[in-house]
């Protein structure tokens, strides 16, 4: 495992009582490096989305069980908000929750000259994840995602 994953997980475990205690969930964590920064992210949701005073609530308290542990060699910038709207689907429990929805997948190489499709996400399993695009169903191959997404309607 590396140092970035075993960041992430370790500070998965520390979060979730945390979520518990303030009725939110966690999203997703991740730890990752922008120019010179290094970032800890943790993405928390509830029904109806997250507010400011959740993100508070819980930043003040996963930053006190992060100084107690003191696991990260790095300096690091902590940030506590929502996924957002157009939220990554990272996870199977991500893709789960987003069964019915309308996705954005943009792929590494092009399928027919065509690098980006949208849907609604009907199904998915550990090879592949099937979207309705208007009454056709197109399946990809997850090795071929670069990144999936919820698509954001205005």
């Amino acid at each position: 495992m590396s140092k970035r994953d075993s960041y992430e997980v370790k500070t998965e475990e520390l979060l979730g009582p945390i979520t518990e205690k303030y009725g939110v969930e966690i999203y997703d964590v991740e730890y990752v490096k922008e120019g010179s920064d290094f970032y800890l992210r943790a993405y928390i949701d509830k029904e109806g989305g997250v507010n400011i005073i959740d993100c508070e609530n819980v930043s003040r308290a996963l930053s006190d069980v992060l100084d107690e542990k003191d696991f990260i060699d790095d300096a690091y910038i902590l940030e506590v908000s929502s996924p957002g709207l157009g939220r990554t689907l990272k996870k199977d429990r991500h893709l789960e929750k987003s069964i019915g929805e309308d996705v954005e997948i943009k792929l590494y190489k092009p399928v027919d000259k065509v690098k980006e499709f949208e849907g609604t996400l009907l199904s998915f399993d550990a090879e592949k994840i099937t979207i309705d695009m208007d009454g056709e169903e197109k399946s990809f191959l997850r090795s071929d995602i670069a990144v999936i997404k919820l698509a954001i309607d205005f």
